[in-house]
């Protein structure tokens, strides 16, 4: 019985080798030509540019057992974002991908195999398939927005502003969307600024966002005319930090000026800051004579100081590359000059002359009563007489 049982696995496994073999002999006799996925489809969730990206398996492929070959997927989008195509290899039949609405989506897919039966070499379609998606085009011609601007002030919270199109109707209400990795829906802007009674901007001071994540946004709306032009950003908060301006104190040390600040409260790390010193500075003949200098820490020293020539200094700071691709400067610290000016003392008033004005005052004053009782005096005297 065991020698039966021994003889049928025995047989079982060769007719799997046969097949096995023959699918190799299938696959790499003649060219090593592959097939390219098949259905590819884009599909778009509603998260703002945040694309789905599906395929299926390539017909031939479906026939290969796993251990014939293992079929791995090569993606190719174009990021707007970078101006070049973005590769992505990947064993799963779908992906997702951050573009921009209002530019085509383009997005091409490439089989790969790799196994016994291509000796371990990486097969690689000849071919792809490709989808491109153009933008809606939906909306009023020349209705999307202009200088979308956001700011992520001291790292406390976000404000996004816009401004309208010249060819906006003039009774169009305008939206404002975000979405994120954490939502699952897009969400309307939790706060809307208003500028002469038009949404123009949108302020999240309750509303905290993360960092590090990209972030999708949508200004879209309506007008008598029809539905507006939507416009679609995407960006990380972190790359958008305007910090808060730092106090600046002077003071001389050993015929040093010694500048120094405090970095702004908040959530600003303090090695994260690059801070710039502007030292504007008269000369004998009145002239005025900028300079700049950049520096990591929060004071700096000047080792000449001159009585005469009075010099201001301001002090601003931004993040650093280290800790975000970009930042905003912040504004400039309230100046602090050296030497101070002296408060010039105002003149006293003369004390006999304001003894003389108090009594011209008084002397006037009684002249117009003994007036006024003389002409009553003489009305009194005139109807007495007249009977």
């Amino acid at each position: 019985m065991a020698r039966k049982l021994s003889l049928t696995h025995l047989m079982l496994l060769a007719l799997t080798w046969r097949g096995t073999v023959v699918q190799c002999l299938a696959l790499t006799a003649g060219s090593p030509a592959v097939d390219p996925p098949e259905d590819l489809l884009i599909s778009d969730p509603g998260h703002l540019g945040h694309l789905d990206i599906s395929w299926s398996v390539p017909a031939a492929v479906r026939n290969l057992t796993p251990e014939c070959a293992r079929c791995v997927y090569q993606l190719e989008y174009f990021n707007t974002n970078t101006g070049s195509w973005s590769a992505v290899r990947t064993a799963r039949r779908s992906y997702r991908a951050q573009f921009d609405l209002m530019k085509d989506v383009r997005v091409r897919v490439y089989t790969l195999l790799d196994g016994p039966c291509t000796n371990s070499t990486v097969i690689k379609s000849q071919n792809y398939t490709e989808v491109v998606r153009r933008p809606a085009g939906t909306g009023v011609v020349g209705t999307e927005v202009q200088d979308f601007l956001c700011v992520y002030q001291n790292m406390k919270h976000l404000e996004c502003r816009w401004r309208r199109s010249p060819k906006t109707p003039a009774d169009s209400l305008q939206s404002f969307y975000f979405w994120h990795r954490e939502l699952d829906h897009a969400e309307e802007c939790p706060k809307y600024i208003m500028l002469g009674g038009v949404r123009s901007g949108c302020d999240f001071t309750d509303k905290p966002l993360p960092d590090f994540t990209d972030i999708n946004f949508c200004v879209n709306g309506s007008s008598p005319d029809g539905l507006l032009r939507p416009s679609f950003f995407s960006l990380q908060i972190q790359n958008h930090v305007k910090p808060e301006p730092a106090q600046l104190h002077l003071h001389v040390e050993a015929d040093q000026l010694q500048l120094q600040w405090e970095r702004p409260a908040g959530r600003v790390p303090g090695h994260c800051l690059d801070w710039e010193v502007e030292q504007n500075q008269e000369g004998p003949d009145g002239k005025m004579k900028s300079e700049k200098v950049n520096v990591q820490q929060t004071s700096f020293a000047l080792t000449s100081v001159h009585d005469k020539d009075r010099s201001c200094f301001r002090v601003r700071s931004k993040l650093s590359k280290y800790c975000a691709d970009r930042s905003f400067w912040s504004e400039w610290s309230q100046p602090a000059c050296y030497p101070e000016e002296e408060a010039v003392p105002e003149p006293e008033p003369d004390l006999v002359l304001v003894y003389v004005y108090v009594a011209i005052a008084i002397i006037a004053m009684l002249v117009v009563l003994l007036c006024v009782g003389l002409v009553l005096k003489v009305r009194r005297s005139r109807k007495t007489k007249k009977p």
